[in-house]
């Protein structure tokens, strides 16, 4: 499951890299999706959207079995 989330956020990486930001994953376990953000996305007042309503939604779209994705 690891190596498919992985891939699902290469695809979304390229938009966060262009706003100066990226994501990096922690673990995947149980279904929960644990990840970093970085550069201008960790203080950014947006993050938390990005986070539900862009990765998390693509992560559930393509990798069967994740529950949530959360920021640590």
């Amino acid at each position: 499951m690891k190596e498919a989330v992985e891939k699902s956020l290469a695809k979304i990486r390229p938009m966060l890299q262009r706003d100066g930001g990226d994501v990096e994953l922690v673990e995947v376990e149980h279904g929960v999706v644990k990840v970093k953000l970085t550069g201008a996305c960790k203080g950014c007042p947006m993050s938390q959207m990005t986070l539900k309503n862009g990765i998390e939604r693509l992560l559930k779209q393509e990798v069967p079995g994740i529950v949530s994705v959360e920021s640590v």
